[in-house]
């Protein structure tokens, strides 16, 4: 009967095995590992295509919009950082929502059938704020020694990946999510030599993410960068990144060397499609065919890369990065466009069409390098290029070309000057974060992470001028002298000092009956994110001297910009052309008052005090919102805001970038409102009003464009002479820098004469 019994169960019991074996093999199969020095995705040989397109760049509601127009550039991999600045904004203080919600991101990626390589830092670079790391470690005492064994630091990081890593495990690629490969630190190779450091990071990976993940580093493809920055001993992958055009061959030669035996996928973890840009250079840019090119000699020999970028965004608020040269002093400061470096057009040249010769604005207005633009335009010569390669070298299918989205012109928007800094610094400044002290501190010591710090003390003018000495300011400090003379509080604009140029500036004596105030506005203009110099603290950092003696007893306001549309509504009734000394009626609420008489000291046209200026636009339904851009033609440097939203600085005068791009999502149906935070005050000569026929230059405004919708241009003229209008067209394009060209003189004071 047993024995019976027995026989009857087998059957049964080979099922349950059969289907328990299928089962463990079916789990088996979803695996990604490398062998032979090929990648390996479920039992097959498998070719990256990757592409860097960063969550943390994009409106979240136009992820899935850039996933699905680099898919159909032919990517199969989606290559991101994770900012630990962004996550952990204040110690032990989680974001994980909006902007921040990566699980939501990378869910969103395998929906869409890609996979996905997480570069979780802790540093990342990226031209992203002190290259990802949270500015409140640069408040530590003692100070910490970022990327390295420093127990204190390496505990800050084991909190934060405990925090992250547990979101990241259910998402790997043998756990049934998209992310195949895991990055450990960035770059390392070419900062320092500690492999204690790296041990530990991996260490502390495997603890939450297993040993069957890949780890993997990237380092630049020369030898003492690949011997300091790989660890193939922890069994750690190690990839290359090496100038476009570059032979890649002999790298990946030398890049298997840093690998175990058998496990050195030739890859190039970031092939460039472009280069960053900083405020005052030339736009950077590579030629299309030459990029394409480049990348065939890797994937059509069954190599592998990661276009870096395949997408770049834009650096909303404060988050750019700097690179800085020989010393710290050679500071840089990125745009706040990430386009890679293709920026967002100078939209002004909308208003110069009828004298630009139109034959070379199609280029100018669809942008030259990241294959998908900042606004996700495809229909441009590097992203039609890249994808024929792609396809010929690997075969993969043809996705129809996505349109690209509608954008809309809002044209012309009348702003008003509402408040001077000074007139409402009590409004503004944070009183939690106010501090006063006996010397100048710096930003992160008062809790002041990105934006604007106002310093003030006071000194006793005796010498008809007197030399103000910052040795140490990062970044950019406006100064400011006030005093009382008869009554009247007088303040002066005295001049700019500047991290990368002058420490001393020569100030005027007030001839006060009192003490003269000094004001000091110091700009974060992004902190460091490469390089030896990355402990990049902010605001003053040295002692204050006027005529060798210190300056003691500051007081510091930090500046908040979180409500803005609490603003003292300070209409402005008349503005002078000439800011330099001027007097303007303003309305206060219901009641008018009369404004103190400001003059300002300086040896340039735009000098005046830092302004918010606010215009409003009008949306009448939900389907005519669109993208659309700020044109700043005619301001010099600031920062704008759209609903509350901050959209990045602007520096015109400087340039490149004069345009700021404006993504749909953060527009709305009826009133929409724009606030601009102007460090110079109005340059009178260069500004225009909603007219459409005449320039004019009292009005303050700014012009809202849909680029390259060259339909919508209205053809606006200068009462002023026909030539010097021209003349004036050329300086403007040359000051930003823009690589256009033009049409001889006499053929646009043709077309001037046609449009007229």
């Amino acid at each position: 009967m047993a024995s019976g019994g027995t026989s009857h169960n087998l059957p049964l019991a080979l099922l349950l095995c059969l289907a328990l074996s299928s089962s463990v093999g079916g789990e088996a199969a979803r695996r990604f590992w490398i062998e032979n020095d090929t990648f390996m995705k479920d039992g097959a040989p498998f070719q990256i295509v990757g592409g860097d397109v960063h969550y943390f760049r994009i409106v979240p509601e136009y992820w899935k919009d850039r996933l699905l127009r680099a898919k159909a550039l032919g990517l199969n991999t989606i290559q991101t950082y994770v900012p630990w600045n962004l996550h952990e904004p204040e110690p032990q203080r989680w974001e994980f929502k909006g902007f921040a919600d990566i699980e939501s991101y990378l869910r969103l990626a395998q929906e869409l059938d890609m996979l996905v390589m997480l570069r979780i830092g802790p540093y990342i670079c990226g031209e992203w704020d002190l290259g990802g790391f949270p500015p409140w470690l640069l408040t530590i005492e003692p100070a910490l020694k970022l990327r390295s064994s420093d127990s204190t630091y390496l505990s800050l990081v084991e909190r934060w990946w405990g925090a992250l890593l547990p979101k990241v495990a259910p998402l790997l690629y043998n756990n049934g999510g998209p992310i195949i490969m895991v990055q450990i630190e960035n770059e390392f190779g070419s900062f320092g030599d500690d492999k204690n450091y790296l041990h530990y990071l991996v260490q502390l990976a495997r603890r939450y993410l297993g040993n069957n993940v890949v780890l993997y580093t990237t380092d630049g493809g020369a030898m003492g960068n690949l011997k300091n920055g790989s660890i193939p001993q922890d069994d750690v992958f190690t990839a290359v990144d090496f100038e476009t055009g570059s032979n890649p061959w002999p790298i990946f030669r030398l890049q298997k060397k840093y690998n175990l035996p058998g496990k050195s996928a030739p890859l190039s973890s970031e092939f460039y499609t472009g280069w960053l840009t900083h405020w005052g250079e030339s736009i950077a840019t590579t030629d299309a065919t030459s990029t394409a090119k480049a990348l065939k000699t890797i994937l059509c020999r069954n190599a592998s890369a990661v276009l870096y970028m395949a997408h770049g965004g834009t650096n909303f608020g404060f988050y750019n990065g700097a690179n800085t040269g020989q010393d710290e002093s050679n500071y840089k400061a990125d745009l706040t466009s990430y386009d890679y470096a293709s920026i967002a057009p100078n939209n002004f040249f909308h208003l110069l069409l009828c004298f630009c010769k139109s034959a070379y604005l199609h280029d100018l207005f669809t942008g030259q390098d990241a294959p998908i633009k900042e606004h996700g335009d495809v229909h441009n010569s590097k992203y039609k290029a890249l994808r024929r390669v792609i396809h010929e070298c690997t075969g993969s299918p043809l996705h129809p070309l996505p349109s690209d989205i509608e954008k809309a012109n809002y044209g012309l928007v009348k702003l008003q000057k509402v408040a001077s800094l000074f007139d409402i610094i009590d409004n503004i400044s944070d009183p939690l974060k106010g501090a006063v002290s006996e010397h100048p501190l710096y930003m992160e010591q008062i809790g002041q992470m990105f934006g604007f710090l106002l310093y003030m003390s006071e000194y006793q003018g005796k010498l008809s001028s007197s030399v103000l000495s910052i040795p140490k300011v990062h970044d950019r400090a406006q100064v400011f002298l006030s005093c009382s003379t008869d009554g009247v509080r007088n303040r002066r604009y005295a001049g700019v000092i500047e991290r990368w140029s002058s420490k001393t500036l020569e100030i005027p004596n007030l001839r006060c009956s009192s003490n003269i105030s000094l004001y000091i506005l110091v700009e974060n203009m992004g902190r460091v994110n490469y390089g030896p110099y990355i402990f990049d603290r902010k605001g003053i950092l040295s002692p204050i001297q006027i005529d060798g003696i210190t300056l003691r007893h500051w007081k510091m306001y930090p500046l908040t910009f979180n409500s803005l549309d609490n603003l003292p509504k300070i209409q402005l009734i008349t503005q002078m052309p000439d800011v330099r000394a001027s007097k303007v009626s303003i309305i206060h609420g219901h009641s008018e008052k009369k404004l103190q008489e400001s003059s300002f000291y300086s040896n340039e046209s735009a000098s005046a005090e830092p302004e918010f200026y606010e215009g409003h636009f009008h949306i009448d339904s939900e389907s005519e919102i669109k993208d659309t851009f700020i044109s700043f033609r005619g301001w010099n440097k600031g920062v704008a805001f759209v609903n509350n939203f901050n959209i990045g600085r602007f520096w015109p005068a400087r340039g490149p970038q004069c345009a700021l791009y404006v993504p749909a999502p953060i527009l709305r149906p009826g009133d929409n409102t724009i606030v601009i935070f102007e460090l110079h005050g109005p340059n009178p000569e260069v500004t225009v009003n909603s007219s459409r026929s005449r320039f004019h230059v009292r009005s303050k405004t700014v012009r809202m464009a849909a680029r390259g919708v060259q339909s919508t241009v209205q053809w606006i003229w200068s009462p002023r002479p026909v030539i010097s209008t021209l003349v004036w067209c050329r300086a403007a394009i040359q000051r930003c820098k823009v690589p256009l060209r033009f049409a001889p003189l006499s053929a646009m004071i043709s077309r001037a004469r046609f449009i007229l």
